[in-house]
C-alpha cells in the first residue's frame, strides 16, 4: 500500500508570528531570538495575510522615506504561500521548490495559522536511514504480534519501502503488520508477502 505522510504529521505547532504593525526593528530581533528567516503576518482574526522574510527586511528596510517599509504590514510578501495541514510532504516540497522558499504556513480550511514546515522538517522524514526505518519497523511489529503465536515477519527496507514477508498464523494479522510498518517515519510504500499457517 502507499503511505503518504502529510504535513500535520512533521509541522511545528508553536508557531512565532506577528501582526501588520509589527515595526522594523521589532521584525528583526524576533528572527534573531527565535533563529527563524520568516515570519507570519496574522490579521486580527489570526489569519494569515502575509509574511516577512529576511529578504523582505533586506529589500526594503534601507529606505530613505521614514514613512515607508516600517511595518510588517508595509514589508510583507502577499498574499502569502502557505498548505493545509492534510497536503503530503511531496506536495509541500514541491511548492517550496516552484516558489524558492523555506518554510511554509501551516493553515486550516479557514486560513487561520496551526502551524510552520521548513524544508528540514520535510527532509528530516524520508532521510532516515533504512536500517534505522527496519528497526523501529521490527520494534513495532513485535509489540502487535502476541508472543506464543506462531509468527515470523523478516523486514526489509530499500529506500524507504518497506518488504515484509514470512509466515503468520491468521490471515487477519496481516492486516495489522502492514498498517504498524506504514505508520513509521520514512516509510513511503510497504509490500508485504507473508505465508498464512493454519494452526494444526
Amino acid at each position: 500500500m502507499e503511505h503518504l505522510r502529510t504535513v500535520d504529521d512533521v509541522m511545528t505547532h508553536a508557531v512565532i508570528s506577528v501582526d501588520h504593525d509589527t515595526a522594523f526593528k521589532d521584525l528583526v530581533e524576533t528572527m534573531r531570538m527565535w533563529n527563524v528567516s520568516a515570519l507570519p503576518v496574522l490579521s486580527g482574526e489570526g489569519r494569515v495575510t502575509g509574511v516577512v522574510s529576511e529578504a523582505d527586511l533586506l529589500l526594503n528596510g534601507t529606505d530613505p522615506d521614514p514613512d515607508r517599509a516600517t511595518t510588517a504590514e508595509r514589508l510583507m510578501t502577499h498574499p502569502a504561500v502557505t498548505v493545509t495541514k492534510d497536503a503530503t510532504l511531496e506536495a509541500a516540497a514541491r511548492l517550496m521548490a516552484r516558489r524558492h522558499l523555506k518554510r511554509l504556513p501551516v493553515v486550516d480550511g479557514d486560513g487561520h495559522l496551526t502551524g510552520v514546515v521548513s524544508r528540514g522538517d520535510l527532509l528530516k522524514v524520508y532521510l532516515r536511514p533504512d536500517a534505522d526505518i527496519g528497526a523501529e519497523i521490527r520494534e513495532l511489529i513485535t509489540g502487535r504480534l502476541t508472543p506464543s503465536g506462531s509468527a515470523e515477519v523478516h523486514v526489509h527496507v530499500a529506500g524507504g519501502v518497506a518488504y515484509l514477508y514470512g509466515t503468520l498464523p491468521d490471515p487477519t494479522l496481516e492486516d495489522v503488520v502492514v498498517r504498524a510498518a506504514g505508520t513509521v517515519p520514512g516509510v513511503v510504500d510497504v509490500k508485504a508477502d507473508f505465508t498464512v499457517t493454519a494452526p494444526v
